[in-house]
């Protein structure tokens, strides 16, 4: 970061009251906010150089979302500890509450939810896991006084995009079809349509590769949705999680291609 750089940058307290009036980092310069990050990490006692903090377009803002890291940071700097888990099964939605408590005893409570109707076997342990871990990750984010999302909220939110910001200079990374820059944006904040659209090419381009028939095909979509034809599913999160799963038997096969 050169001299004129940092002359051009606000005093800390004027760039947060920014950032936390706006909740819109891409309103920063790359060096502010680059400051602002590594701010944010020393005032929680993190280690930026671990990528505690990715970030995430979401509604048309830049904003962070806490990886695995950071939660794991939080719970040994904090004493943060789960003390109970309760789970049940609402109208096929399992969900998990995770009872959480820190070192100078404040309580705090969480819950991580994922529909498992239609799940069998591996599929559905792996959902029930990742309800546990939703519920600790977000319990540990509470009790911490950190709103932000966690890694494994990000997934399931239709709008949400992911950007990549090189963490030496702060800098938005072009998108990789830099000459095409209408369509960049577009891929960056599609529709529901069109995030419809894609998880249904991706799932049909995963049936392709596993050599599925049509009875296979149906039988794997209703695993995860009551339809039995593609065209009829307008559920993105059902569609993710049947596109995880083709995904894992795509692994397990030992199949040529990508799902």
């Amino acid at each position: 970061m050169t001299t004129t750089e940092m002359q051009r940058i606000e005093t800390p307290d004027a760039m947060l009251e920014r950032v936390v009036v706006g909740g819109d980092l891409s309103k920063l310069s790359p060096a502010e906010r680059l400051l602002y990050y590594r701010q944010l990490c020393a005032s929680l006692g993190l280690n930026p150089l671990t990528r505690p903090f990715q970030y995430l377009s979401l509604s048309g803002k830049l904003v962070l979302y806490a990886t695995k890291d950071c939660t794991e940071q939080l719970r040994r700097l904090r004493g943060v500890s789960v003390t109970g888990l309760d789970d049940k099964v609402i109208d096929d939605i399992y969900v998990v509450t995770a009872l959480l408590k820190d070192k100078d005893g404040r309580t705090d409570s969480a819950i991580g939810a994922v529909p498992i109707a239609g799940l069998r076997g591996e599929a559905k342990a792996n959902a029930m896991m990742k309800a546990e871990t939703k519920s600790k990750r977000r319990g540990t984010l509470s009790i911490c006084g950190l709103g932000v999302l966690d890694e494994t909220e990000v997934g399931s939110i239709p709008d949400a995009r992911v950007v990549h910001v090189d963490p030496e200079t702060g800098e938005v990374e072009a998108p990789e079809r830099t000459n095409a820059p209408a369509e960049a944006a577009a891929d960056l904040f599609p529709t529901p349509e069109e995030e419809l659209r894609k998880l249904k090419a991706s799932v049909q381009a995963g049936w392709l590769v596993l050599g599925y028939d049509t009875e296979k095909q149906v039988k794997s979509l209703k695993m995860f949705t009551e339809a039995s034809m593609l065209d009829d599913v307008s559920d993105p999160a059902a569609l993710s999680d049947l596109l995880t799963w083709l995904r894992a038997e795509h692994k397990k096969a030992g199949k040529r291609g990508t799902v």
